[in-house]
């Protein structure tokens, strides 16, 4: 298998509405598409896609599942929005040779991530 790029990222929830008040009103994302009757949501990052789905037992969220990382212009103002907006971290934020980075969860109890990469 030859992989071009990543089409998307999917992240299955348990409810529609509130994932989109968290994804939309607490992150700030934007939907660029809605689709399924109303049961998948995309948002665009640069040449990334990331979408929420609600599909009840065909697939449901996982602290265990995969995780995404967001990368963000500004590492420790996101962290202080975040944690103003009452976000918990499972994670706090840590600094590694290359990058920082911090883990949060959705309402389903999804992992995300927030990432900036270091200059080299």
């Amino acid at each position: 298998m030859k992989v071009k790029e990543i089409a998307f990222t999917g992240t299955p929830v348990t409810d529609i509405k509130r994932a989109r008040e968290f994804y939309e009103g607490v992150l700030g994302f934007k939907p660029t598409m809605e689709g399924a009757g109303g049961l998948w949501i995309e948002y665009d990052f640069g040449n990334g896609t990331f979408a929420i789905g609600c599909y009840g037992e065909m697939w449901k969220p996982s602290k265990d599942g995969t995780g995404i990382a967001f990368e963000v212009e500004d590492f420790d103002a996101t962290v202080a929005d975040l944690k103003s907006r009452g976000v918990k971290f499972s994670l706090e934020p840590m600094d590694t040779p290359i990058c920082h980075f911090a883990i949060f969860s959705d309402p389903d109890g999804n992992n995300l991530f927030i990432h900036k990469r270091k200059a080299k």
